[in-house]
C-alpha cells in the first residue's frame, strides 16, 4: 500500500490546523479510506503514550482516534516539551533525546530529518492517505534553515500544501497573501490553495476577497469553514487554548478550580469533567486568587514541578489552597500536582531545571525525587475506596515515597499508586486519563456532591464531536478537490 499525502500549514499558530486535520481524518474514514495523521514536529506539553515507553503529541493521538486507529510513535516523530521560557525537552520517535535551548535546537533540528522521513515512510506504507500537519507558520523564513516542520518537510517529500488562515483573529487576507509572497518560487509551487477557518456569519461576504486573493496569489479557495462549536468538546492542543477568564458557575453545580500552573501539562485530563452537565471548571490564571467557593481544587500536571511549586507560592495560591482545605474543600493532584501536594520535591540532577529541593504543600505525607528514568505506559486498574475501575497512562519523571503511600489512591497490576488523606478530602496520583473512565468519574464526583445529571459516556461524547466536525467540513469544503490535490510522496534519501 502506497499512500498519497496532503499537508496543511498555517499562516500562524493556533489557526485550527490540528482540529481541521482531525475532522478531515474522520471525514475520509467515513468515506472508507485508510487514513493516518502525521506531524513532523510538535511543541506541546500535552502528550500521549503511544505504546509501551513512547510518547507523542496529544493532538496526533486525537487525530489517530479520528482515524479509528491506535496512535503510534511515527505519527509525531519530533516532540518539544517546553520546560523554560527558552528551552525544551526533545523527544525523538517517542524517546527523550535531551534538553535544548532554542538556539541549540535550531542548530541540530536539520539532523532530525532522516528520523522524520523514516516515520513518514512507514505511515505511507500502511495507508491510502496521510494528512500532514505543519507547525506554527509556513512563513517563518527566519527559521527556514534546517526546517523539518513546514516547507522544509514539504520540499523534502514533494508533498502538496494547503494553507489555513484564521479569519476570527482578523487579517486573514494579509496573512494568506503575505505567506505566499514570502516564500521562494520553488516553495510557492507546492501551495495548492487555502482554507479560511473560523468564519462567523454569511460566507458569501468573503466572495470578493476570494477573487482578490486569486489575483495576487493564483491560489484557489478550497472552502470557508464556519466556527465549529463542537470543537469545545475536543481536547485543546496547547496552552494558547486555556481559558484565561473564570467560568461562571452553574447554579447547583460542582465547582472545580484549577490553577494554571507554570508549564502546565496534560490539561486535557480535565476535559471529561468539563463535559459533565453539573460541573463547572474554572481555569485560574496567574495573578488571580483561587475562588473561595470551589468544592474541589485540582492541581494538574506540569513539566517542571519545582519551578511550578515556586510559582504557585509566588501567586499566593498556597495560602488560598490551605484556606480552601480548612473550609472543608476537596483537593486532588495529578502527576506533577500530586508531587506538589507532598512534603518535599527534590531534583538533585537538575533534570527539569536548576538542581535543588523545595518544600511542597504538605497535604500528603510523601516526598518526591525527580529521576532520569521516565515512566511511559498505558495502564488499567481499580481505584481504592470503591471508586471503580479505570484505564489511563503514566507519564512522569520521579519516584514518590513516604508514609502516605501506605494509603494508596489506586491499585495498578497489584501495586499501589498515589495517596489519600483525611478520608479522601486530599488525594493524588500519577495516572493521567482517569476522569475519562465514566464509572470512576461519577463515583469521584458523587463523593463531593450527590448528583442527578451526568454524562453517560465520554468516549461517545468525543466521537460525536468528531463526527459533527467531519460533517461540517464535508458541507463547507470542496472535499473532492482537496483529495485530488494530494500526491504520492517522493522522499529524497
Amino acid at each position: 500500500m502506497v499512500a498519497r499525502a496532503l499537508m496543511f500549514q498555517g499562516t500562524g499558530s493556533d489557526v485550527g490546523k490540528s482540529l481541521l486535520v482531525a475532522g478531515l481524518c474522520r471525514a475520509l474514514v467515513r468515506r472508507g479510506l485508510r487514513v493516518l495523521p502525521f506531524k513532523p514536529q510538535n511543541m506541546s506539553n500535552n502528550a500521549a503514550v503511544a505504546g509501551e515507553g513512547f510518547e507523542i503529541g496529544r493532538a496526533q493521538a486525537l487525530q489517530a482516534r479520528a482515524c479509528r486507529v491506535e496512535a503510534t510513535v511515527d505519527m509525531n516523530p519530533v516532540l518539544l516539551k517546553p520546560q523554560s521560557d527558552v528551552g525544551a525537552q526533545l523527544i525523538v520517535q517517542g524517546r527523550i533525546a535531551g534538553n535544548y535551548d532554542a538556539r541549540a535546537y535550531q542548530a541540530i533540528k536539520g539532523d532530525l530529518m532522516p528520523r522524520v522521513l523514516d516515520s513518514f515512510d512507514r505511515l505511507c506504507g500502511d495507508s491510502e492517505m496521510v494528512l500532514v500537519e505543519g507547525a506554527g507558520s509556513a512563513s517563518e523564513i527566519n527559521l527556514r534553515d534546517g526546517d523539518i516542520a513546514n516547507m522544509g518537510f514539504a520540499m523534502e517529500t514533494g508533498t502538496p500544501v494547503v494553507l489555513i488562515g484564521d479569519i476570527d483573529r482578523g487579517g486573514v487576507i494579509a496573512s494568506i497573501a503575505g505567506t505566499h509572497a514570502l516564500l521562494p518560487e520553488a516553495e510557492k509551487a507546492l501551495l495548492k490553495g487555502y482554507i479560511v477557518n473560523k468564519f462567523r456569519g454569511d460566507p458569501s461576504l468573503f466572495d470578493n476577497a476570494i477573487h482578490m486573493l486569486a489575483e495576487r496569489t493564483g491560489l484557489p479557495c478550497f472552502g470557508i469553514v464556519p466556527y465549529l462549536s463542537a470543537a469545545r468538546d475536543l481536547p485543546a492542543e496547547d496552552g494558547l487554548a486555556l481559558e484565561a477568564a473564570a467560568v461562571k458557575y452553574n447554579q447547583g453545580a460542582i465547582r472545580i478550580a484549577v490553577p494554571q500552573l507554570r508549564h502546565i501539562a496534560n490539561f486535557d485530563d480535565l476535559d471529561p469533567l468539563k463535559a459533565e452537565p453539573d460541573v463547572s471548571v474554572t481555569m485560574v490564571p496567574p495573578g488571580k486568587a483561587l475562588p473561595g467557593d470551589a468544592d474541589l481544587v485540582i492541581l494538574p500536571g506540569t513539566k517542571t514541578t519545582i519551578p511550578a511549586m515556586a510559582h504557585f507560592r509566588d501567586q499566593g495560591w498556597d495560602i488560598d489552597l490551605l484556606a480552601h482545605y480548612r473550609r472543608g474543600g476537596h483537593v486532588f493532584g495529578l502527576c506533577g500536582g500530586y508531587q506538589m501536594l507532598g512534603r518535599t520535591i527534590a531534583d538533585p540532577e537538575g533534570l527539569e531545571g536548576p538542581a535543588g529541593k523545595i518544600d511542597g504543600l504538605g497535604l500528603l505525607d510523601i516526598d518526591t525525587v525527580i529521576t532520569a528514568h521516565k515512566t511511559l505506559s498505558p495502564i488499567a486498574g481499580e481505584a481504592c475506596d470503591g471508586l471503580g475501575v479505570f484505564s489511563g497512562y503514566e507519564m512522569h519523571m520521579g519516584r514518590t515515597t513516604g508514609p502516605g503511600t501506605a494509603n494508596p489512591f489506586l491499585i495498578v497490576d497489584g501495586r499501589s499508586d498515589g495517596a489519600i488523606a483525611d478520608s479522601g478530602a486530599v488525594a493524588g496520583c500519577y495516572v493521567h486519563g482517569l476522569f475519562a473512565a465514566d464509572a470512576f468519574r461519577h463515583q469521584f464526583l458523587n463523593r463531593i456532591r450527590v448528583r442527578e445529571a451526568r454524562l453517560a459516556n465520554f468516549t461517545a461524547h468525543v466521537d460525536k464531536a468528531l463526527d459533527e466536525i467531519a460533517g461540517e467540513l464535508e458541507a463547507s469544503l470542496d472535499m473532492n478537490a482537496l483529495m485530488e490535490t494530494a500526491a504520492t510522496p517522493e522522499i529524497r534519501r
